[in-house]
């Protein structure tokens, strides 16, 4: 399997480290910058593209080269929103995630019984509040995960932001009762959940139809045919 991989940073950096692992030898992976852009004719030498560009500069960079190239794609880049017009452009099978770790889709499954908890107080006006984490580099707040917490949870929440240190990813939901916190929490350890989860994705994406693909309906798909 060829990937071309837009971004070296903190995660582009790990899906480096996990190719030269002997797990993944089957892979060949080049890696395209600032300094060394892809370009169309890059293209008919890779199976796949993964990116981990900031979402501006994929949007005006590269997302009418891949979605027009027919070329298979992974992203996990954040900070823009997929309109109807931009899906309507892919063509080949594509699939997005605000967050690549495989962990997290246990967590939505969590977020989703969560939303029901109102069943079990009927009588009480549940509040439900949403805290992410994540180290002083990130520019986007709230990250692209904490808000799809908030889609998961189908119920008005608030979301609040820190930007520490290095800290990788921590994500919590608090659910407020009259008498006790109900409380499901997600912390990244090492940032190679999110690479192994990339190229995790990157070893199916061509089985799937044409069209945007959500990672976690992916993942979730897995979890329950198990």
């Amino acid at each position: 399997m060829k990937i071309a991989l837009l971004g070296k940073g903190k995660t582009g950096s790990k899906v480096i480290e996990l190719c030269e692992s002997p797990e993944y030898s089957h892979i060949q992976l080049e890696v395209f910058d600032s300094k060394n852009p892809l370009k169309k004719d890059d293209l008919n030498r890779f199976d796949i593209v993964l990116s981990f560009l900031n979402g501006d500069v994929f949007l005006e960079h590269y997302f009418e080269l891949l979605s027009e190239s027919g070329i298979c794609v992974v992203t996990g880049s954040t900070g823009f929103t997929w309109t109807a017009q931009l899906i309507s452009q892919i063509k080949s099978p594509w699939i997005k995630a605000t967050n690549f770790s495989l962990g997290m889709n246990l967590a939505k499954e969590m977020i989703r019984i969560a939303a029901k908890a109102q069943a079990l107080f009927p009588a009480s006006d549940l509040k439900y509040e949403i805290h992410e984490v994540h180290h002083t580099k990130k520019l986007d707040a709230p990250s692209g995960t904490a808000l799809s917490w908030q889609e998961w949870l189908e119920k008005d929440s608030t979301i609040t932001s820190e930007r520490i240190g290095d800290v990788i990813g921590i994500h919590e939901l608090k659910i407020d009762t009259p008498n006790e916190y109900i409380t499901i929490k997600h912390e990244a350890k090492d940032r190679k959940i999110f690479a192994a989860g990339a190229l995790w994705a990157c070893e199916r994406v061509s089985n799937l139809a044409p069209g945007l693909h959500d990672f976690s309906d992916i993942a979730l798909q897995v979890i329950r045919n198990s």
